[in-house]
């Protein structure tokens, strides 16, 4: 499945992957499928336009954690989608091998969204790696993955890979977070 040789690391045994995206996208769902169900969570009442949305929302993180194959753990951090939370996006991003960007296509702007978080976190990018994930597609079709990579290439990241997700599907993430991994160490792409 997930190997720790397949991450360049400072050998610690212990890596951390950032997963953005804006409210109500899936990300407390995306953290607890891939850490089997164990979150830690900082859900508060709604209390603006989220609350049209969903009844609670993220204020810090998600947090939780997979033990990999060889006995090491990925923590994984699920940031605020909220811009008034932002100052935890650079808290969270600090010591990250990547990000897992998830985008909501029923959104009205999805493209707008997938904008506004590569240039949140552009710094970040620039250091690591991403992977896009495009839920809801089956809601709304448009705009269709090539749209996403189109978009992508703009910024000069026109290899990055996106799928197709569905954050409650545990395989679904894996597949993101192995392709995350992959871009971190080409060699086992070939």
């Amino acid at each position: 499945m997930i190997k720790t040789n397949e991450v360049k690391t400072d050998k610690t045994g212990q890596y951390k992957l950032l997963l953005a995206g804006p409210v109500g996208v899936g990300k407390t769902t995306a953290v607890a499928a891939l850490c089997r169900g164990a979150v830690l969570t900082t859900e508060a009442a709604a209390s603006d336009m989220t609350k049209l949305r969903k009844e609670t929302t993220t204020v810090a993180m998600d947090y939780g954690c997979m033990k990999l194959e060889d006995g090491s753990r990925l923590h994984v951090y699920g940031t605020p989608g909220q811009e008034r939370f932002d100052f935890m996006w650079e808290v969270l991003s600090e010591g990250g091998l990547g990000m897992v960007l998830l985008l909501d296509n029923s959104r009205n702007a999805p493209i707008n969204d997938l904008r506004f978080f590569i240039n949140a976190f552009k710094s970040f990018i620039e250091k690591t790696a991403l992977v896009v994930g495009v839920t809801r597609t089956d809601d709304n079709p448009q705009p269709t993955l090539f749209d996403y990579r189109r978009e992508l290439a703009t910024f000069g990241l026109g290899r990055c890979p996106v799928f197709e997700a569905d954050a409650r599907i545990r395989e679904n993430m894996l597949m993101m977070v192995q392709a995350l991994l992959y871009q971190l160490d080409p060699q086992l792409a070939g």
